[in-house]
């Protein structure tokens, strides 16, 4: 966990592929369900496209912890992860639709 969130956000597509590999390898070892601490840091590590499906896996392992993650709307120019996250807890009945 530490060293994923350490490493920040995910790589984009144009990332080495070991780069990637190594990105996923770290997030595979994160034990589930994760905490709510640990659902926000991980929150922090959306990169700026899917980094070849590894971000939808990044939003399932948050999921896994208590929800909802965010409690408020993103703002316009946030991240499109947080705006997907968003979308998926309001979707859910977490949070109140805006």
């Amino acid at each position: 966990m530490q060293a994923f969130v350490a490493d920040g956000p995910l790589p984009d597509w144009d990332a080495e592929g070991e780069e990637i590999d190594r990105r996923v390898e770290q997030l595979e070892a994160i034990a589930k369900p994760v905490t709510g601490e640990e659902a926000q840091a991980l929150v922090a590590c959306f990169g700026p496209d899917d980094c070849y499906g590894v971000a939808w896996t990044l939003l399932h392992l948050i999921e896994t912890g208590p929800n909802p993650v965010l409690t408020t709307e993103p703002a316009p120019g946030a991240n499109e992860w947080h705006h997907t996250l968003w979308a998926r807890i309001v979707n859910s009945g977490l949070a109140p639709s805006a």
